[in-house]
């Protein structure tokens, strides 16, 4: 995922009149005494927001029950209203973020961001946080004072921040009053939110205090370039034997199968979720949380991933490569995969046009049991608020209704591609097609679309044949996706330990893939994480599971 270094991010704040705090290790946290109870297990539960689809274009491909997604094969030609007021009153509004982006263009150059205030009736302050940043930056965030909290933090779900429900529930607002059962009705395009995002991203102590980021079911996904591999002889309902000897054939001189990243292990997800492997924790009938890492089919993952290394069908540089640097290799032909989320599709077909064919790979089976995929936790993050007066608070949703308009949606158009004319022009099919200028100015740079948004949806812009490709690949695999029994579930050792437990498995595991550490470690590993907290959090998670049903 692209990155900038912490000079280039902390220089870019400033010159947007962004506030800048100098990112640092949490030593202390005011919010850390230990006495908050997160735990949902003995409180009353908040209801679910209740969900009230939105109104919009008819899908031309069917979403299912299931979690396959609808699908758009050319752009909505009437696109509808879903706001029917400027929801600001001409304030400042503090808001910050993660970003993957490149920093944007101050705002008093950035035709985008002012657009996007006019249409807000607000001004807009951003703190951008790379991601290569966003867990020293958080801890100093959480550690500050409350005054000097934005209004609106969007909390991102890739990292475990230290006591983050503790920080949540003692300085954020809660929403429960405001979004809890009917009272979201207020706010039409968050009731749009599916109630699976809800419940991913989870209660606090019972109660409400964010809103998340809906996400499609896939997760991590092997992309494939097609041609590639299918010259090498995969097929649909491919064994890992039949994985194993293309990956071996497409691999040659300084071409190869299979590239990873830093930190991926080896793209683990996709072979994790053949092999069935838990995805992380999963749930017996009778409650009982057991680690996906103790299972001997995630044992037997790590022996399959060290024997392709051992092959040479992976790149050289797997365990040191940046993300960004390996999706070049994988447009220039130097890897035929690599590991990304499945919300990547998009520009993986924009940017391989005139290169590959790009294709999410089908899950290969192990010893004759047909392989799943890794299912996404459905909350990408959330947002929360400031505490404030209640005047403040409505303020702040009505402006995060806007930015969670539907696809189909005059809103959802100008927050994703800006302004007509300025920053997008009009393909054949009516597809916003960006400008010069919309290469720079958009939403990826200024990343409003983490603090709020309307559900996922396929679509491809002129790209038809990808979203039904896609989309038919959803309905295959979707069903067989393996969910981690543990989101939207509180632990306390997983908040104040879990970051330093997971490091110490998943350095194990590749050392192991790279054959620095023989396969006879990993017992011992497991044994030590779960002596070190990993049992406390089986308990601790069972615990809220069964307060929540």
């Amino acid at each position: 995922m692209p990155s900038m270094s912490r000079r280039t991010l902390l220089r870019s704040m400033a010159a947007g009149g962004a506030a800048v705090s100098v990112p640092g290790l949490l030593t202390a946290c005011s919010t850390s005494s230990g006495d908050s109870d997160v735990s949902n297990a003995g409180k009353k539960l908040a209801p679910w927001p209740a969900y009230r689809p939105g109104k919009g274009p008819q899908p031309d491909l069917a979403p299912t029950e299931a979690g396959v997604q609808a699908g758009y094969t050319s752009y909505p030609a009437d696109l509808v209203k879903s706001v029917s007021r400027t929801p600001g009153d001409g304030s400042t509004v503090k808001v910050m973020s993660v970003s993957f982006g490149t920093p944007p263009k101050p705002a008093s150059a950035n035709r985008f961001w002012a657009a996007v205030e006019k249409a807000l009736g607000v001004k807009i302050e951003y703190t951008i946080i790379s991601q290569a940043d966003y867990q020293k930056k958080m801890a100093t965030v959480m550690a500050g004072d409350t005054d000097t909290l934005p209004d609106i933090i969007n909390l991102f779900s890739g990292f475990v921040l230290p006591r983050e429900g503790e920080f949540v529930q003692r300085r954020a607002e809660d929403l429960t009053p405001f979004l809890s059962g009917e009272a979201i009705a207020d706010y039409p395009n968050l009731a749009n939110i599916p109630t699976h995002a809800w419940q991913d991203m989870g209660r606090i102590g019972g109660r409400l205090y964010g809103i998340p980021l809906e996400r499609p079911l896939p997760g991590s996904t092997l992309w494939l370039n097609q041609d590639m591999f299918t010259d090498a002889g995969m097929k649909e309902g491919w064994t890992s034997e039949d994985f194993a000897a293309v990956a071996k054939k497409a691999t040659s001189g300084r071409t190869y199968a299979l590239g990873a990243a830093q930190g991926s292990l080896f793209g683990n997800g996709m072979h994790a979720a053949s092999h069935r492997a838990p995805n992380e924790w999963a749930v017996t009938e009778d409650g009982t949380f057991l680690p996906g890492w103790a299972d001997e089919r995630f044992k037997a993952t790590i022996a399959f991933q060290a024997q392709l290394r051992k092959n040479g069908s992976y790149h050289p540089d797997a365990t040191s490569i940046s993300q960004i640097d390996l999706t070049t290799l994988y447009y220039n032909g130097t890897v035929g995969s690599m590991q990304d989320g499945f919300g990547a599709y998009l520009p993986k077909y924009r940017e391989s046009q005139g290169k590959l064919t790009p294709a999410a790979a089908l899950p290969y089976s192990v010893g004759g049991e047909a392989g799943g995929i890794i299912a996404a936790r459905r909350s990408f993050g959330y947002t929360v608020l400031k505490k404030a007066k209640k005047e403040r608070i409505e303020l702040l949703l009505r402006i995060l209704d806007y930015l969670a308009a539907p696809f189909g949606s005059e809103e959802w158009e100008l927050v994703h591609y800006g302004v007509e004319g300025t920053h997008f022009t009009r393909g054949k099919d009516g597809s916003p097609t960006p400008t010069k200028l919309g290469e720079i100015e958009n939403n990826t740079n200024l990343p409003l679309k983490y603090l709020a948004e309307g559900p996922q949806v396929l679509f491809v812009p002129g790209m038809p044949d990808a979203v039904r490709a896609l989309h038919a690949w959803q309905q295959k695999t979707v069903p067989h996706a393996i969910r981690n029994a543990s989101w939207g579930l509180q632990s306390r050792t997983k908040n104040s330990q879990g970051t330093t437990l997971k490091a110490l498995l998943e350095d194990a595991v590749t050392g192991i893939i790279a054959g620095r550490l023989p396969l006879s470690e990993w017992d011992g590993v497991v044994k030590t994480w779960r002596s070190r907290g990993g049992d406390t959090m089986a308990e601790e998670f069972a615990k809220d599971y069964a307060a929540n049903t």
